[in-house]
């Protein structure tokens, strides 16, 4: 046996023999399958104090959303660009993110007013996304829930793009966007 090829078997008979070795791979394997495997998720829950009906319209407002990612410069550039999307409608969005214009075309495919609506990306940069919006009326005011699951394209490297900072940054565009919603439905202006 060569010397390297002895030196090469001890060095793994040294890692595997560490102690907690087979508890960190088994561990790193169970994340690595979970990181390729799982849809990244963003839940949120916004209480609101005004009516169901009032905000469930207001979430759906495409002037409203304009409003709410200003920073980004969205727009919406095709499709319902205006007013209060309907089941079936689409709208394409024209924003700037991480220094890059792109365009994002979803699509209403569920809605019971005013308990929710879902939202889908039927074109876009990522490889899938589904935004569900749910409405619980207490008392005379909302509990506004959001569900959103996405998945990024480039397989282990989207997953990891995710994990690092794309599930932070959609939660922070989320965030924001639901503090304007809930500043236009209880009728505070935003300064």
């Amino acid at each position: 046996m060569s010397l390297r090829a002895i030196a090469r078997q001890s060095r793994s008979k040294c890692v595997a023999n560490m102690p907690g070795y087979e508890i960190a791979s088994s561990f790193l394997l169970a994340m690595t399958f979970f990181i390729y495997h799982m849809p990244s998720q963003i839940l949120l829950a916004t209480h609101i104090n005004a009516p169901v009906e009032k905000v469930f319209d207001i979430a759906r407002n495409i002037d409203v959303h304009v409003e709410s990612t200003k920073h980004t410069g969205e727009r919406a550039i095709a499709g319902r660009t205006t007013g209060l999307i309907e089941l079936g409608e689409t709208v394409t969005w024209r924003a700037k993110h991480f220094g890059i214009w792109q365009n994002l075309t979803s699509k209403i495919t569920e809605m019971e007013y005013p308990n929710y609506f879902t939202d889908i990306q039927v074109e876009g940069a990522f490889k899938s996304f589904t935004h569900e919006h749910y409405f619980y009326p207490i008392l005379n005011q909302t509990m506004m829930r959001d569900i959103f699951t996405f998945e990024s394209p480039g397989g282990i490297l989207g997953k990891a793009v995710n994990f690092l900072f794309l599930s932070n940054y959609m939660t922070r565009l989320l965030v924001k966007r639901n503090e304007v919603i809930k500043q236009v439905a209880e009728g505070r202006s935003n300064s």
